[in-house]
């Protein structure tokens, strides 16, 4: 079974409920997984927009999420942290896009290593750690317009 990432929020290029964006509670939806390969030591969960206007906008990073979870429903699992996001905040920050419809890709990583003791990462930081260490990867992708 490959790895595959869904929500009971949204479908796959379905809309994105407001709820989860900056016009509602602006909270994660949430998200389940499953297919994660055999080897994997910790998962890597980066959302971001690529239609924003000054490039690629990234919404929330998650390290260290553990290989047995299953998902993310309201808490993290333990032992996971969360990175910057370009709101310049840690953690979560919803859909916001300043005209149009835009893209949300919710990207899982399955890696064969634990990343390096990266305090509140960045996603550079982190796809420059995961070089190497990628053993599978799933996308989810909601729509959102204001």
């Amino acid at each position: 079974m490959a790895l595959s990432i869904s929500s009971t929020a949204f479908e796959n290029y379905g809309d994105i409920p407001a709820r989860h964006t900056c016009d509602g509670e602006d909270v994660p939806p949430p998200l389940r997984w499953s297919g994660v390969p055999d080897g994997t030591k910790s998962l890597v969960l980066i959302v971001d927009d690529p239609d924003a206007p000054r490039g690629n906008w990234v919404h929330w990073v998650v390290v260290d999420l553990p290989p047995d979870s299953t998902g993310i429903d309201g808490t993290l699992p333990r032992g996971a942290r969360e990175g910057h996001n370009d709101f310049g905040r840690i953690g979560y920050g919803g859909p916001c896009p300043p005209s149009g419809t835009h893209r949300y890709f919710f990207r899982l990583y399955a890696l064969d290593t634990k990343l390096p003791a990266l305090t509140v990462p960045t996603r550079a930081q982190v796809e420059q750690a995961m070089v190497g260490h990628v053993l599978a990867e799933a996308a989810l992708i909601g729509r959102y317009q204001r």
